[in-house]
């Protein structure tokens, strides 16, 4: 499924609810930043390994699908009322990260923003 037709079907979801009402931009931001630190709690007090263990295991995976599904769900959202076209917006940053942080100077280094003079 694309994510227009994701679009629809989330605004198909909202409509039969009538939360539309609920849903201006800052509100919707304001969810999307709850949901992602729902996200977040699951790795609270949780190693690397954990995580790992988590991605693999029934239950836990099911909780982390759910909120990565909420963060979505609520990004799209957010695109719709901007009037984000969201695949257009994630080809151009991947544009400008690219040039950002060209291969030869950040294969396998984690510093951020190497391509800007002074910055690293």
């Amino acid at each position: 499924m694309d994510l227009l037709t994701l679009t629809s079907k989330v605004l198909e979801f909202r409509d039969q609810r009538n939360w539309a009402q609920f849903h201006s931009l800052r509100n919707l931001i304001v969810s999307l930043n709850l949901e992602a630190s729902e996200l977040l709690e699951l790795t609270q007090w949780k190693s690397d390994a954990d995580m790992a263990a988590m991605a693999a295991s029934g239950e836990a995976q099911e909780a982390l699908r759910d909120e990565c599904a909420d963060v979505l769900l609520y990004l799209l959202l957010i695109a719709e009322r901007a009037g984000i076209d969201l695949e257009a917006a994630a080809h151009a940053k991947l544009l400008k990260n690219a040039a950002k942080y060209p291969i030869e100077s950040s294969y396998g280094s984690s510093r951020k923003y190497l391509a800007e003079a002074g910055k690293g």
